[in-house]
């Protein structure tokens, strides 16, 4: 059927292409979730009046966040390429693209993480003190639950982000959606495989905001 509507939409490539977007976001989540968490905790932790007051550290942490967080993606990806071909051997495929997707939205989502634990009851965390909690029981008793639902709406959002800097890896040879959209379509004038990669982009999009709406109300004790 779909052979008969888009006869110029070569079906093996496209499967191909979406299996390489899925990979790539999946990936990029996972390491931007953990790795965002940690330097949101640290800017929090760190800052004045919290539990490791440094502002030395604090202000490393913040200047690294701000840096790699305004980079435009596009740029990142070519200022990366020898970091790349040095862990990942080539500038080429899916693997290609993870160190610019982590590194490009870990600082974005850990300034997300800051905000949400900034929005925690101060009297929460300093009964917990007072009942001489450990620091990392704080963390994973007080600090991490209390910001759960923010934790995950955030996560939503980075991941949408996500799945849009694929698209813009796969114009520079890092397959997936976009590297099918810009050869298969821009570049060859067809207008079938790049409307058919633009929908199942947003196919994706929608599935993830789905999911993490689903999450986060299921969470959510408000």
């Amino acid at each position: 059927m779909l052979s008969e509507l888009l006869p110029d939409v070569k079906w093996e490539k496209v499967i191909i292409a979406t299996n390489e977007t899925v990979y790539m976001t999946t990936i990029s989540v996972i390491a931007t979730f953990l790795l965002g968490i940690i330097l949101g905790l640290l800017l929090f932790l760190t800052a004045k009046g919290n539990i490791w007051e440094n502002k030395g550290l604090n202000s490393v942490i913040a200047a690294f966040v701000n840096i790699f967080r305004s980079i435009p993606f596009i740029i990142l990806i070519i200022l990366l390429i020898p970091f790349t071909k040095a862990i990942v051997g080539s500038m080429l495929g899916a693997n290609a693209a993870l160190p610019a997707l982590i590194i490009g939205a870990a600082p974005f989502y850990a300034r997300m993480v800051e905000i949400a634990l900034r929005e925690i009851d101060k009297g929460v965390i300093e009964a917990a003190k007072s009942m001489g909690a450990k620091t990392s029981t704080i963390i994973w008793k007080v600090l991490l639950p209390e910001s759960l639902p923010a934790l995950v709406s955030g996560i939503t959002v980075t991941a949408i982000a996500l799945v849009g800097y694929t698209a813009m890896a796969g114009v520079i040879g890092a397959g997936g959606l976009g590297n099918l959209a810009y050869l298969e379509g821009f570049q060859r004038s067809n207008s079938q495989v790049t409307l058919v990669a633009t929908v199942l982009i947003l196919i994706i999009v929608f599935v993830i905001q789905f999911i993490g709406d689903i999450v986060t109300s299921k969470i959510d004790k408000r």
